[in-house]
């Protein structure tokens, strides 16, 4: 159905509450009306011909349609029977890749050291940090997530880019064993993210982290100096964990302090590593030993399906970590990994690799889908407090999803449409906290033409670069 957004004047509103004269109509920002909201509040249920009301950066109200007429809202948006849920929740990725995003997918054997590294060596800077993470920014906002986590390097131009397109990021800084673009010595990136924490720490929509990048490239002091920093500074801790099948033997070649009879998770619990602020990107190769493990220190897990799969990484056995009782979210990996970043087509594809890692197609419902989309993802990070459901006091950030859409069309089931028929095309408005910073498929807050004169300059001199790694 044909939305539209207009602001309403004094003189509509009170012709809207003639009959209502017991009580005047409160002041609002934005209302969203005759909407098919999924809260995800925990009772999977649905309001049909719904309401939200929206007062600053948080929800004031959610309900049905007589809320038009309690509030005056400065803009109103009619959603026209149209799906609004949370704002999704991307909860791995390393955004400035979208610069070699197409590059090395010619079966490059151990691509991430034979290609990625090599091309992040000669490309990276600061520039191309900022310009990439500005396009990834604008792609995410435009397909629904609201909330990116980050890890990668030069995190406080990838703070700029974000916050400029106006969506959330939880940004790690890298802290890795060998020099990289922004530090010049191994493990640098420590000092460089007690810097960044300093100067961003506070921001409205960035939150700050520490990154170390994996067990096989930091060692077991660094890996404690950088929990250290992130407990002391009450910042999330970020790292990849259990990726690959490899993973235990190179740490164990790597590390002096781990035994060879421990996995990568025994040995980072030994150490006192795991801690109830650090998201594990990936978590494909553990056991069950593994999994209590985690669960007990409430490490949050991100969950990269079409990563995983498509670097042929294994299958995260994401089914039995939410059924133990862990915090699971839904992420992407980076551009050079999964291509795409939307969390519309991960929800679908990890029903997929639960259901054929188990044979059952049953893993999975629908709602669950959103649900690993949404508040699993700010259960991740600790935000669900404030961020991941549609709930009166909480933050504003929300989503309207087309569907009149071919695609979308019949909508039977809500959850079943987002999680398997929905595409990121489909997203016509992006909320967050609070501002319309997608309206009718448009950003309305930076220039695809201004942002294009910096972009395709940057990808014309990696192409050119990437050549000569083939």
């Amino acid at each position: 159905m044909k939305k539209f957004t207009k602001t309403m004047v004094a003189a509509t509103v009170a012709l809207a509450c003639v009959h209502l004269p017991s009580f005047a109509s409160e002041p609002a920002d934005l209302m969203i009306k005759n909407a098919q909201i999924l809260p995800m509040d925990g009772q999977q249920r649905i309001i049909d011909d719904g309401v939200i009301v929206v007062k600053g950066n948080r929800i004031i109200a959610i309900g049905s349609m007589a809320l038009e007429q309690q509030y005056q809202a400065a803009r109103t948006i009619d959603a026209g029977g149209d799906i609004v849920m949370p704002g999704m929740i991307n909860t791995h990725n390393h955004i400035p890749m979208v610069a070699f995003r197409g590059l090395g997918e010619n079966g490059v054997e151990n691509r991430l050291i034979n290609f990625m590294f090599p091309l992040e060596k000669e490309m990276l800077s600061r520039e191309l940090i900022r310009t990439a993470s500005r396009h990834a920014a604008m792609e995410l906002a435009l397909s629904g997530v609201t909330l990116i986590t980050d890890m990668y390097y030069h995190e406080d131009e990838v703070a700029k880019s974000v916050a400029e397109v106006g969506i959330r990021g939880v940004l790690g800084e890298t802290v890795i064993g060998f020099p990289v673009v922004d530090a010049k010595q191994p493990y640098g990136g420590l000092e460089y993210a007690e810097k960044f924490i300093d100067e961003w720490q506070g921001h409205p929509l960035i939150t700050p982290a520490v990154a170390p990048h994996a067990p096989y490239t930091v060692s077991a002091e660094w890996l404690i100096k950088a929990k250290d920093l992130a407990v002391e500074k009450q910042v999330p801790l970020l790292t990849h964990l259990a990726e690959f099948t490899w993973e235990d033997a190179k740490t164990d070649a790597f590390s002096d302090q781990m035994s060879k009879d421990q996995s990568v998770v025994e040995y980072l619990d030994s150490i006192g590593f795991l801690v109830d602020n650090l998201v594990a990107a990936h978590v494909n190769h553990l056991d069950e030993q593994d999994m209590d493990l985690l669960k007990k220190h409430g490490v949050g897990i991100a969950h990269n399906p079409k990563a995983n799969t498509k670097g042929n990484n294994g299958y995260s056995p994401s089914w039995d970590m939410v059924n133990k009782g862990l915090d699971v979210g839904l992420g992407t990996d980076g551009p050079m990994s999964s291509n795409q970043m939307d969390i519309i087509n991960v929800m679908g594809y990890a029903a997929v690799v639960a259901r054929t890692n188990h044979g059952d197609n049953a893993k999975f419902t629908p709602y669950e889908l959103v649900e690993l989309a949404t508040i699993g993802g700010a259960r991740v990070l600790d935000m669900d407090d404030e961020i991941g459901s549609l709930e009166v006091g909480k933050k504003a950030d929300i989503v309207i999803v087309d569907t009149d859409a071919p695609n979308t069309q019949p909508n039977y089931d809500p959850f079943a449409t987002l999680a398997f028929s929905a595409y990121p095309q489909n997203v016509t408005h992006t909320i967050v906290d609070g501002q319309v910073i997608v309206a009718d498929g448009k950003l309305t807050t930076v220039s695809q033409q201004a942002h294009d004169k910096e972009w395709l300059p940057v990808t014309k001199k990696v192409g050119d670069f990437a050549k000569t790694l083939n």
